[in-house]
């Protein structure tokens, strides 16, 4: 696969996951909340990608020839919780700042990075986490915010899935698996379901508006489980998780502008100059001296 395409694969993940806050949103309007959407989105989710491969003949391999233990381990760890995770921030607070929280994944990938490959950040890196913190604050409009409104619990709730969202790109990009990309969505979103249906047991699809819940469970698993989850399994090990978690910030402008047109949530200048401040700051995570390209090169 060539890099660009790489690329662009995980641009259209990101952007896909930066559209799911606010349809979220949209259908708590409709009386459900996190306990019903959050399994019943895995749950179709999780089948979308096994209808796929039923119609992919290149993608019916044993997946039990692969790493199949370590990518369930990234389905439980990186998906089922970081949906939990997230469902549950977005219950609690408004859409934007949902997102903005989820967004910290990025600087703690870079910090991953550094634990695992035992180095210390970038001069580069360490400019790029102070300006998206301040962008954060510029983003929620730390200024003007009423932060009663912010209960503790959808801000925990709201961070926690930030860390399991960059253990999910980290471990992405760290797997090796000779298995096609539909086939390692699989294992992980089928190993994620227990887990999943342990938190939230699936008696919720038995009630009287169960039709209704499928579909948004539909609507919602295809930008959070089908689409990012194939793009990134297809695009991570080509670019790698930090660059990954770059090009992830597409995430942020995504949910904020849906968040605006779809169900109305007013964004202030300052939000506006916020966001460009933590994209900014991740392209200068990746800045890498020239110099330092031609020793690498040279040795």
């Amino acid at each position: 696969m060539m890099r660009w395409v790489a690329i662009f694969l995980v641009i259209i993940g990101a952007s896909s996951y930066g559209l799911l806050s606010s349809f979220i949103k949209l259908a708590y309007g409709q009386g459900f909340n996190d306990g019903q959407i959050t399994p019943t989105q895995m749950l179709m989710g999780t089948l979308c990608v096994w209808l796929l491969i039923l119609f992919s003949k290149a993608s019916w391999v044993n997946p039990f020839k692969g790493p199949w233990i370590k990518l369930g381990l990234i389905g439980i760890f990186g998906l089922a919780l970081t949906t939990s995770f997230y469902n549950i921030a977005i219950s609690e607070l408004n859409a934007s700042m949902a997102i903005i929280l989820l967004f910290q994944f990025t600087w703690l990938t870079i910090a991953i990075d550094c634990v695992k490959r035992r180095r210390r950040p970038r001069i580069a890196e360490g400019i790029a986490v102070v300006i998206i913190m301040l962008g954060t604050l510029m983003a929620v409009d730390v200024l003007n915010t009423d932060w009663h409104q912010f209960n503790s619990r959808g801000l925990l709730y709201g961070l926690a899935s930030a860390v399991t969202y960059s253990v999910f790109l980290f471990s992405t990009g760290q797997v090796k698996s000779q298995l096609p990309p539909l086939m390692n969505s699989a294992v992980m979103l089928t190993a994620s379901l227990p887990v999943m249906f342990i938190l939230h047991p699936p008696t919720v699809f038995i009630q009287a508006n169960g039709g209704y819940l499928l579909l948004w469970g539909l609507l919602l698993g295809i930008l959070g489980q089908v689409i990012p989850t194939i793009t990134f399994n297809m695009g991570i090990p080509r670019i790698g998780s930090t660059l990954a978690a770059m090009l992830g910030s597409v995430e942020l402008p995504v949910a904020i502008i849906a968040a605006h047109f779809i169900i109305g949530e007013q964004v202030a200048l300052l939000q506006w100059f916020g966001m460009g401040c933590i994209l900014i700051g991740i392209v200068i995570s990746e800045y890498k001296p020239k110099s330092a390209a031609f020793q690498k090169v040279e040795s």
